[in-house]
């Protein structure tokens, strides 16, 4: 009862001053269906799929000023079924997915600060990750910049607490301490597009004193890189590289080690016709050698990119888990069609592991991981109402059973269903 009270206190405050330039209310219905047999990990024998229904609720409040913007976005979260039909409250209740509030100083400089997503370029290195019900988002302090005509300039900063303390104490949720960027965007002409990024991520690890002491500190690594883009007639293309140095925790959080990975890709994708697309893409993620002893860890981390976008859409990489493992290549070839409102997508993906992997009786195994088939269906059924379908299938090596365990022989593969309804309740604009 008390979220309702609170939605309705931000109505009242939102609408009584009506020399707002702008007020609007949108929302978001998104009911999905899956089938998991074989989805992030592969399927042992005698394991059954997994079916249910998952939903993601929003209701979003947005308000422009002349020298300012906030912006609400309140969030429910819920498998069908999750608790009884008698229920009181719900298992995740309500919740801010975003809540902030922008300043403009002037044309070219604005503070934003609160719960926000973070959403740069292609996603890679920072996104929303819009396809878990819950998606991702921040508490930070953005400085935002215009430079020259074509030029942007934000960065960024984040210090987290697990709440207010009269003295300091171990950081207990398990993500980062603090971090600070700077991303920097320009395009040179109509064609080609640069990004920038540089990022110092904080995380905490446990010094060990002696035997029976540790004491929780914190230690950084540095990501540093940049993305090309280039966009003509038909043809789209990209290429990005970024390299990781610094520190980064041990496993099990005991203890650090130097960090020394990179991650590289090149994408195209040709239009034949107004409908018809076909593309090719390779990318690759550093990792370590199963067994080794090495010093340094140098496995890529893409921390808080939108990795569901990028290695398969059955997640085997960098979704949960992985971060640490042998890092990969992802060699992929997407067929997309669209016509008016139907769009169709097949992808293929060819997995390797970058770093070495060991057999049972430790000679190195293939790299070659399997392949997996990614298909998808669209169809528009009305304004703000889209249907979406979805089949994945994992043909995977001995290599795969490796690094995830299960069978490669059985029938790995992956079913969705989801239906998005995205309705402008209000939206209007007032003049004092």
């Amino acid at each position: 009862m008390k979220n309702y009270i609170y939605l309705t206190a931000l109505l009242l405050l939102l609408t009584a001053n009506l020399f707002a330039q702008q007020f609007k209310i949108t929302g978001e219905l998104r009911p999905r269906f899956e089938s998991r047999h074989g989805y992030k990990t592969l399927a042992s024998p005698n394991q059954d799929a997994a079916n249910f229904i998952s939903q993601r609720t929003r209701i979003n409040l947005g308000y422009k000023a002349e020298k300012y913007n906030v912006y609400f976005s309140l969030q429910n979260v819920r498998v069908w079924g999750d608790v009884s039909t008698l229920s009181k409250e719900d298992k995740f209740g309500v919740a801010f997915h975003e809540a902030w509030g922008e300043y403009y100083f002037n044309p070219k400089f604005s503070i934003k600060l609160g719960r926000q997503e973070i959403v740069y370029d292609d996603q890679r290195m920072f996104g929303s990750v819009g396809w878990a019900q819950q998606a991702r988002s921040h508490d930070a302090l953005l400085f935002k910049f215009k430079t020259g005509k074509k030029g942007k300039l934000h960065l960024g900063l984040a210090l987290n607490a697990n709440g207010e303390t009269l003295f300091d104490e171990d950081y207990a949720v398990n993500q980062y301490k603090s971090l600070q960027y700077a991303w920097y965007n320009t395009k040179f002409n109509e064609a080609f597009g640069l990004s920038a990024l540089f990022l110092n991520n904080g995380m905490t690890y446990n010094h060990v004193i002696d035997i029976d002491n540790t004491n929780q500190k914190i230690t950084y690594s540095q990501t540093i890189g940049g993305r090309l883009t280039y966009k003509k007639n038909r043809l789209n293309a990209d290429a990005a590289t970024y390299f990781q140095t610094g520190d980064t925790p041990t496993s099990l959080k005991n203890d650090k080690m130097d960090l020394s990975a990179y991650y590289f890709t090149l994408n195209a994708k040709y239009k034949i016709t107004d409908q018809f697309l076909l593309g090719a893409g390779v990318e690759i993620l550093s990792g370590n050698n199963q067994g080794g002893n090495s010093s340094k860890d140098k496995a890529f981390k893409p921390f808080y990119g939108t990795n569901h976008k990028f290695n398969g859409w059955m997640d085997y990489f960098y979704v949960g888990s992985y971060m640490n493992s042998a890092g990969l290549m992802n060699i992929n070839t997407p067929i997309i069609y669209k016509k008016n409102k139907f769009s169709a997508v097949l992808i293929p993906h060819f997995f390797s592991a970058q770093g070495d992997l060991l057999n049972l009786d430790a000679s190195k195994a293939d790299a070659y991981l399997g392949t997996e088939i990614d298909l998808a269906f669209g169809y528009k059924i009305f304004k703000n109402i889209n249907f979406n379908l979805g089949y994945s299938h994992m043909f995977a090596t001995g290599s795969m059973e490796i690094i995830k365990g299960g069978s490669k022989d059985e029938t790995n593969n992956w079913v969705w269903a989801m239906i998005t309804f995205k309705p402008t309740f209000f939206n209007k604009n007032f003049t004092k």
